[in-house]
C-alpha cells in the first residue's frame, strides 16, 4: 500500500497551515487536504515537485510503500 506522509513532514518542518502551503505553492487546498489525511487516489509529479521544494525534502519523505 502506498501512503502519503504530508502530515508528518509538515510537523517536522513546523508548518501546520494548509492554506499557507496552498498560497505559497499554488497547489489547491483540496489536493493538500486529501494528501494530508492520506485520502488521495493519486498525485501528479508537478505536485510532488512543488511539495519537495517547499518542504525541502525528498519524494521518499512524502510517499511510503508498505507491503502490509
Amino acid at each position: 500500500m502506498i501512503r502519503t506522509n504530508l502530515a508528518v513532514m509538515m510537523a517536522k518542518r513546523k508548518c501546520r497551515n494548509l492554506a499557507k502551503i496552498s498560497a505559497d505553492t499554488g497547489i489547491s487546498r483540496t489536493t493538500l487536504t486529501n494528501l494530508y489525511y492520506d485520502k488521495s487516489k493519486g498525485i501528479q509529479f508537478e505536485t510532488l515537485d512543488k511539495l519537495c521544494k517547499y518542504l525541502d525534502c525528498d519524494i521518499k519523505d512524502l510517499i511510503a510503500f508498505n507491503t502490509d
